[in-house]
């Protein structure tokens, strides 16, 4: 499978259109509280990106029996007409002696009469129907816009988090990669063209100057330099830097003096300059604040989110040699359950506080199979409760496909399901459905609480089971870059090792919402991460987890 970040987006850009069809009596779970809703967004489930790689390579085999048919006709046309010179070339030495010979007049007779129509046909013949007729046929599964736009989106959301730079994406020099790619300078050039439809002149600036950086290397593509000039010098005049952005159009009307926008913008560049050094001779202060400005510009970004992209890079982790040497790890009988004493699963801690313990081979791969076999089916866009509204929708920050599983629907499930009561000692009676999740190119859960806050006093008002407790997570694939859990506020990452599951208490004894796991899924870098997990409820537990008189207990 093509795991590597850069081929999806090649996949979505080289096809145009996509329609997906869904059974819509899996679009809505109760217990799950998610409505399964299909979102035009919907390619960053891998599983269906597989499926696009065998369309396209059924396209490349029909495309190449076109060209054989093409082939085979023209090698005719040419045979016919290399015989027809050299007859030709004879006739007209000496029209009346070859005419003088009834059978070369009989056969240019049939010739003209017969043959050439013959040769006609010929030409005309359409030799595409097989390949138009298939291609009508697949089109119906390609990508649209909109899934272009969103895995042009992914490649800039995972240049962010993991700070990587231009080159470095286009070059595809990331780790772990199985299938390296790499992005052409008209590749670079789409990429800034999306920004710019989005107003995110930052990533404009950066995916133009690449573009053009390839071309000025040597690059033999389709890209204009004069198009890269005219939206790089307008990005960077809407972030602030006026010199730069004229230096720009310079260099534009170099290439084509009578680019009638660039002659504008730089008798309006030109206006702008004199006007504020007019204003402002002294220009010191006002450049120090200018490249401020563009910097929060081009950072934007709350102290949360560079605490959760540190982590997701692996950085600003918090736990001191003396809080580490408190982390243990052994075999854990579930509180003396009887089906773990005579073989105790094998736990670790992955921190302190909040205490967030890791079982380790605790699902097999059998077990992982049979959940992701039963979930492909009906895995759609992950839904979000809209804290204003009571209502569940897509959101920009969580980038995933997900179903839900019952465990009256496989053995398996109903297994998994007993397995957490034995080892956590609560009550899944109550708990939501098993939840399977698939994190696929950029796929993401920015930081977010799984507990309603108080300000959420009807969240989970339908299911009639309190608050959610406690989270368990199975880790259902390895992922070659990226893909973390993190938690910001304690400065915590847990990286996905297939067969795993981690546990946590999302509220203390006493129903208060511990606030310090607030916590995030990072993007995935290079890979495909599958994860399920299980939201247990309050409801059921009130004699396995009894209330403390402490608030924070």
């Amino acid at each position: 499978m093509k795991d590597y970040s850069v081929a999806n987006y090649f996949l979505l850009q080289m096809n145009p259109k996509l329609v997906l069809i869904i059974n819509m009596k899996n679009a809505f779970n109760s217990r799950g509280f998610v409505f399964l809703l299909v979102s035009p967004n919907s390619f960053f489930f891998l599983g269906h990106m597989t499926d696009l790689i065998n369309t396209e390579k059924d396209l490349v085999v029909s495309l190449k029996d076109y060209i054989k048919a093409e082939e085979s006709k023209l090698e005719q046309i040419k045979k016919w007409a290399e015989k027809l010179d050299q007859l030709t070339a004879t006739a007209t030495k000496d029209p009346e002696g070859f005419l003088g010979h009834p059978v070369n007049a009989f056969k240019l007779m049939k010739r003209l009469n017969t043959e050439w129509g013959e040769l006609e046909s010929l030409v005309l013949k359409d030799m595409s129907d097989g390949f138009i007729s298939n291609m009508t046929i697949q089109r119906q599964f390609f990508p649209n816009d909109e899934d272009q736009t969103g895995a042009a989106k992914a490649l800039l959301r995972l240049q962010d988090t993991y700070n990587l730079d231009t080159d470095t994406l286009s070059r595809g020099n990331l780790p772990g990669v199985k299938h390296k790619s790499f992005l052409t300078a008209e590749d670079c050039f789409e990429l800034g063209k999306i920004a710019y439809t989005e107003a995110d002149y930052y990533h404009t600036e950066l995916w133009m100057e690449q573009a053009l950086k390839q071309l000025d290397e040597g690059e033999v593509s389709s890209a204009d330099k004069v198009y890269i000039l005219d939206y790089l010098s307008y990005a960077v005049y809407q972030q602030g830097d006026l010199g730069k952005a004229m230096a720009l159009t310079r260099r534009l009307l170099e290439l084509d003096p009578e680019h009638q926008r660039a002659n504008g913008n730089m008798k309006y560049f030109e206006y702008i300059m004199a006007k504020e050094k007019e204003a402002n001779k002294s220009s010191t202060d006002s450049e120090e604040q200018q490249e401020k400005e563009t910097e929060v510009k081009k950072k934007d970004y709350l102290p949360e989110r560079r605490k959760y992209e540190m982590l997701c890079r692996g950085e600003g982790l918090k736990m001191t040699p003396r809080r580490q040497k408190r982390l243990f790890c052994r075999y854990y009988d579930g509180n003396r359950n009887p089906r773990y004493i005579l073989g105790p699963v094998k736990q670790e801690d992955e921190w302190d506080k909040p205490r967030i313990v890791r079982f380790l081979d605790i699902i097999s791969d059998e077990e992982i199979e049979t959940v992701k076999e039963l979930a492909k089916p009906r895995l759609s866009r992950a839904t979000v409760h809209d804290p204003e509204t009571g209502k569940l929708t897509t959101a920009h920050y969580r980038v995933s496909k997900s179903a839900w599983l019952s465990g009256y629907e496989s053995p398996v499930v109903s297994r998994i399901n007993t397995r957490i009561q034995d080892l956590t000692g609560l009550d899944v009676s109550t708990a939501e459905e098993l939840q399977v999740a698939n994190y696929g190119v950029g796929g993401q859960y920015e930081p977010h609480f799984d507990f309603a806050r108080k300000d959420e006093p009807d969240a989970f008002k339908e299911l009639g089971t309190g608050n959610r407790i406690a989270t368990w997570l199975f880790y259902m694939s390895d992922v070659s870059a990226g893909g973390a859990t993190v938690f910001p506020e304690v400065g915590a990452s847990v990286w996905p090792r297939k067969g795993t599951a981690v546990f946590w208490y999302n509220l203390f004894p006493s129903g208060e919402g511990d606030y310090s796991t607030r916590h995030a899924a990072c993007p995935v870098l290079v890979g495909n991460k599958w994860v399920s997990n299980k939201w247990l409820h309050e409801r059921g537990q009130e004699f396995r987890r009894p209330c403390t008189l402490s608030e924070l207990e």
